[in-house]
């Protein structure tokens, strides 16, 4: 039995995404080998090869791969699923697009973002925005999955495993990349693999009370910053900070709320995390039913004093 793991990067580095699906690949068992797809990635490619686990990199360094569009990457790996009976990678944006692509080339139904690997053919994935879990065995020649990467734990990376050149076929076309805009977070760690985030939800009022009060408290934990829907949806805090069904899934191990009553779309997408700790001035909040920790306050009190006693 043999995994192709497609390679979540940002043509700079490796994304931890990746080694959090290597760990689900571990499970399913099997020779694990990793795709790293784009353009000029021999750097990250060397990187995936230090990943526990795995026993070879297939490299696919070519302009039509540079931008990661869905077709042609889709195209590259049906070229190799041939010698897999397993596909899978990490639930990004890229392999939400890329994924589906390449279970309907190979007629099989992907099973998507798998939260436990009971078996090589069975999986548990939550549904109903993860208040049921759904215990799924496919009998498909060959499976097709994306992983909820929160749910695992990064492998290490100790390997040397080699890097093998793959030739990418033709493009396609039926694509083309215009322009990317994308959102920075300087200073601060990503939001998908932080350790400590701090959220706000709509009780912040607004974009300036949003960056005077969750903003030093993320700053002196080194934290990165999330946000509620109803928050976004405001416009006190960009898209790519939401936490929720809709926005990104984390599991860190501190998950600060302030301010968000705990509506069951946030829920989903943060109720993994290891500790979570709510403030919230409503003792009602569903958000303390689901909490570790719960601070019945006013949080335009509570959190310049907890950012004053940070060092």
């Amino acid at each position: 039995m043999a995994i192709l793991l497609l390679a979540e990067h940002d043509g700079v580095a490796l994304s931890e995404q990746t080694a959090r699906a290597t760990s689900a690949a571990q499970k399913i068992g099997g020779d694990i080998h990793v795709l790293v797809a784009g353009g000029g990635v021999s750097g990250i490619a060397g990187a995936a090869a230090k990943l526990a686990g795995v026993a070879k990199v297939l490299m696919a360094d070519d302009p039509s791969l540079k931008n990661q569009l869905s077709e042609p990457l889709a195209v590259l790996m049906i070229s190799l699923a041939g010698n897999y009976d397993t596909i899978i990678a990490p639930a990004t944006a890229t392999a939400k697009s890329v994924m589906p692509r390449v279970a309907a080339l190979l007629d099989v139904a992907q099973v998507s973002e798998i939260i436990e690997v009971v078996s090589s053919d069975t999986f548990k994935r939550p549904i109903y925005a993860g208040n049921a879990i759904q215990t799924v065995q496919t009998r498909d020649a060959k499976r097709v999955l994306t992983v909820r990467a929160a749910s695992f734990p990064a492998a290490e990376f100790t390997n040397s495993a080699p890097v093998e050149i793959v030739a990418a076929p033709a493009d396609p076309g039926l694509s083309t990349f215009v322009s990317a805009a994308l959102a920075t977070n300087i200073g601060r760690p990503d939001l998908t693999a932080a350790k400590i985030v701090v959220s706000g939800g709509r009780a912040l009022g607004s974009a300036e009370k949003f960056k005077d009060v969750i903003l030093p408290v993320a700053e002196k934990l080194g934290a990165a910053v999330g946000a509620s829907r109803a928050a976004v949806d405001s416009g006190y805090a960009p898209n790519d900070w939401q936490v929720g069904q809709t926005g990104k899934i984390v599991a860190p191990d501190l998950y600060i709320a302030c301010g968000i009553s705990g509506a069951i779309q946030h829920l989903a997408g943060m109720k993994d995390s290891k500790i979570i700790v709510a403030i919230n001035k409503d003792p009602d909040a569903p958000i303390f039913q689901v909490a570790d920790y719960g601070l019945v306050a006013d949080l335009f009190e509570v959190l310049p004093e907890f950012a004053d006693a940070l060092p």
